[in-house]
């Protein structure tokens, strides 16, 4: 029981990128990072995904001192890789700024610097570019049927 009151703090953070929703838990450890119940190496192929997931710790150099449970859903490998690249940067973000309520510090401390490197390096801004719908009468959203004069 006594284990059971001793709880890690987690940290919450959601990310979004075309149709991809990442919720991003993230709490004091060794650096293992899970998504869907998969590795890192597991769920995603490409270096540059993994890089992308990667990149705000890697930023912060909180890499290996904390771990990371994600759930992924929509959209495809991009899309999600930047979803969770957001919502590691927004859980980044809230334990940074707890640490500041709790030492009573404004912008100016360590914490703020990490925050503030976050949102220059654009880790915190949210893509909003979208699929364009399929408008009536053409094919998709731009193409249309050849046109004939006569």
């Amino acid at each position: 029981m006594a284990e059971a009151a001793a709880k890690k703090k987690c940290y919450l953070g959601t990310g979004r990128r075309k149709t991809s929703v990442a919720r991003v838990r993230m709490m004091d450890g060794s650096g293992k990072i899970v998504i869907n119940d998969r590795t890192l190496d597991g769920f995603f192929t490409e270096v540059k995904d993994r890089n992308a997931v990667m990149a705000a710790l890697k930023l912060t150099e909180m890499a290996s001192k904390v771990d990371v449970k994600i759930k992924v859903h929509g959209g495809g490998i991009t899309g999600q890789s930047g979803a969770i690249c957001q919502g590691m940067a927004r859980a980044l973000k809230n334990m940074f700024s707890e640490g500041m309520i709790a030492e009573g510090t404004g912008e100016e401390g360590p914490a703020g610097s990490m925050v503030k490197k976050l949102r220059e390096s654009g880790y915190l801004t949210r893509d909003g570019r979208m699929k364009e719908r399929k408008k009536y009468g053409r094919k998709g959203a731009r193409k249309s049927f050849q046109f004939s004069k006569r």
